[in-house]
């Protein structure tokens, strides 16, 4: 048993050298906070190739060798921006996809506008989308194309693929929803009470910024307070608050989205379920998930908060096509694109999935992690 003295002494070296630690970790992280900081994102090289209002086409040129005949068109979601696809070094689905011999175009859905408050989904789907295709398959020469879709963006390419067949080869859908009848996570049962008309005639165009504030309160102790602990706790790792940053540009650049396209999709699909049950229309033709008879690659997050597994895995027993698969992966909306470990699954099962069924099967590479700086120590009082 220590005595008084022994006690007392092993307090205050405890306490001075805690003190020598608070004040390394405060130098260390002034000299990563004032220093130069490489926060860039997409910064792989691209060239916009086609143009159509406020839409823009990227095509992405690869070093390596063009190994699949068929080109990639990827469609993102009107909600955020593409730029999650090539958020930082070493966690790019668009490096790994041009590594991997991928031809890859994306669309930019840019900016609306209020003069963009009056776009449909049908606009979107079969007027955007279908002159982008049709741009494609006469650039490349090709009949087809493989049609990848995210979130929202998934949704549109279901029923782009069930409105033109002819013109999609495979279908690879990620975190889509297609079944609104769920009650797994807050966001379906919110929207299925949303006066969503009230909203649109009020505001003319859904804000980015109200969007945003409404995904935080899905989540708050998480999204608003934990992330920033935990940058608290790391800001003295330039790797980390590199990141960081990275990823607060890719949250906070919002677009608004179209007024009606927005009203339309609260109603037909949250509230109204159409589309898992094939009585969606557009343009007049009915969304018949029986035409879907090309290859489908369902690919969904078990942790998901905003597109639960409940809202996607249906899709693969009411379409047409015998080759199906469904891909669960233990990760959450955004971690299935940008954590170090779905980097390893995710994008090399879509280059494999697609090269078996281009012809050109190799092991897929995945884009090589940038080396890692070793965090230095952090002060007891912020290790719990």
């Amino acid at each position: 048993m220590l005595n008084l003295s022994e006690s007392i002494n092993k307090t205050l070296n405890n306490f001075a050298e805690n003190t020598e630690m608070m004040w390394n970790f405060a130098d260390d992280a002034t000299d990563v906070l004032l220093g130069d900081l490489d926060t860039e994102i997409a910064s792989t090289p691209y060239e916009i190739v086609y143009q159509q209002d406020r839409v823009k086409l990227k095509y992405y040129k690869s070093e390596a060798p063009v190994k699949m005949k068929t080109p990639l068109l990827v469609v993102y979601a009107l909600i955020n921006r593409e730029t999650m696809l090539d958020l930082q070094p070493g966690r790019s689905v668009v490096k790994t996809f041009l590594d991997n011999g991928i031809d890859l175009y994306m669309i930019d859905w840019g900016y609306p506008t209020r003069k963009d408050r009056y776009m449909t989904i049908d606009d979107h789907v079969n007027g955007y989308m279908d002159d982008v295709v049709n741009y494609i398959l006469k650039r490349e020469k090709v009949p087809q194309v493989n049609l990848m879709g995210i979130c929202m963006g998934g949704t549109f390419c279901v029923m782009y693929s069930a409105l033109h067949a002819d013109k999609v080869k495979n279908l690879v859908t990620t975190v889509a929803p297609t079944n609104f009848d769920t009650d797994q996570g807050l966001l379906h049962s919110w929207m299925k009470s949303v006066d969503v008309d009230r909203m649109m005639d009020t505001l003319g165009n859904m804000p980015g910024d109200l969007m945003n504030f409404g995904f935080l309160l899905l989540n708050p102790a998480r999204l608003m307070i934990d992330k920033y602990q935990s940058f608290l706790e790391n800001m003295n790792s330039r790797d980390f608050v590199e990141n960081f940053v990275r990823m607060e540009k890719w949250i906070f650049d919002s677009p608004d989205v179209p007024g009606e396209t927005f009203r339309e999709f609260i109603k037909d699909f949250y509230q109204g379920n159409k589309l898992i049950n094939s009585q969606m229309e557009l343009g007049g033709k009915r969304v018949d998930l029986k035409n879907l008879t090309m290859p489908l690659l369902n690919i969904y997050g078990k942790f998901d908060h905003l597109v639960p597994p409940g809202a996607c895995e249906l899709l693969t027993s009411r379409v047409g096509s015998t080759d199906v698969q469904d891909v669960c992966i233990d990760t959450g909306h955004i971690g299935i694109y940008v954590s170090s470990k779905c980097q390893r699954e995710f994008a090399p099962k879509i280059c494999s999935w697609l090269g078996e069924r281009d012809g050109n099967f190799s092991e897929p590479e995945v884009s090589s992690p940038v080396k890692k700086k070793t965090s230095k120590a952090k002060p007891a009082a912020l290790q719990n």
